[in-house]
C-alpha cells in the first residue's frame, strides 16, 4: 500500500471534509508565525530552550501518533498532526537562529532578522541551501547539524509512524463494527396469539 492510499479518504470524501481537515492547520501554523513574531525571544541564550523545546515536540509527536491510531478519521487526524508539528519545528529553529545571531552578530554570514532566521530554517529543512546564509560560528554550525539530522527523522520517520498508526486505525475502525455485527442477540421475545395478548399455549396441554 502506497503512502498516498493510506491518505486517500474513500467516497470522494475530501471535497466535503477539507474545509474542515484544513481550518485547524491553518489557523495553528498562523498562530505560529504570530507567536514568533511578536514573542519576545529572550537573548540570554537560545541552547536550552531548543533542547526543551525539541523534548516538547517529541512528546507531542507521540501524543499525536496515540490519537491517529484511535480517531474515527485517522487519515484526517494524521493530516492535522502532520501539518501542526512541522511548522512548529520550523518555528522552534528559526526562533533558535534568531536569538542566536542576535546575540552574536558574526555567528552567520549576515545578521538575520526574524524572516531571514525563518527562510533560513525552511532552505535547511528543504536541503535546498541557496548559499546566501550560511553558519560561521561553531555553535551555528552545531545547531545546523541538529536540524539537519532531526529534521531528516522528522520527514522520515516521522511520516512513516504517522502512515503506520493510520493502517493501525483502519484496522481498528473496521473491527469495531464487525465486533458489534457479532455480538450474540438477546432473548428471543415469546410467541403471542394472532390478538397480541398472551403468549399462545398447545391446545394439548392444560
Amino acid at each position: 500500500m502506497s503512502p498516498m492510499s493510506v491518505l486517500e479518504v474513500p467516497g470522494g470524501g475530501w471535497h466535503q471534509l477539507r474545509p474542515r481537515t484544513l481550518l485547524r492547520p491553518i489557523l495553528t501554523g498562523a498562530a505560529l508565525l504570530t507567536i514568533y513574531y511578536l514573542l519576545p525571544l529572550d537573548r540570554g541564550g537560545n541552547v536550552p530552550g531548543l533542547v526543551v523545546g525539541l523534548i516538547a515536540l517529541t512528546v507531542l509527536v507521540i501524543w499525536q501518533v496515540r490519537a491517529v491510531m484511535t480517531a474515527p478519521s485517522p487519515r484526517l487526524r494524521a493530516v492535522e498532526s502532520l501539518a501542526t508539528s512541522i511548522p512548529l519545528y520550523i518555528v522552534l529553529f528559526a526562533g533558535s537562529y534568531y536569538t542566536m545571531s542576535d546575540r552574536d552578530a558574526g555567528a552567520f554570514t549576515e545578521p538575520l532578522d526574524r524572516t531571514d532566521a525563518l527562510y533560513f530554517t525552511v532552505t535547511t529543512l528543504a536541503t535546498v541551501g541557496f548559499g546566501d546564509i550560511a553558519a560561521v560560528s561553531e555553535a551555528a554550525r552545531i545547531a545546523v547539524i541538529v536540524q539537519m539530522v532531526t529534521g531528516l527523522v522528522l520527514l522520515g520517520v516521522v511520516i512513516k509512524v504517522f502512515l503506520g498508526a493510520v493502517q493501525i486505525g483502519l484496522r481498528r475502525a473496521k473491527v469495531a463494527p464487525a465486533a458489534r455485527d457479532d455480538a450474540p442477540a438477546g432473548p428471543a421475545a415469546p410467541a403471542t396469539d394472532g390478538d397480541g395478548g398472551a403468549p399462545s399455549r398447545d391446545p394439548g396441554k392444560r
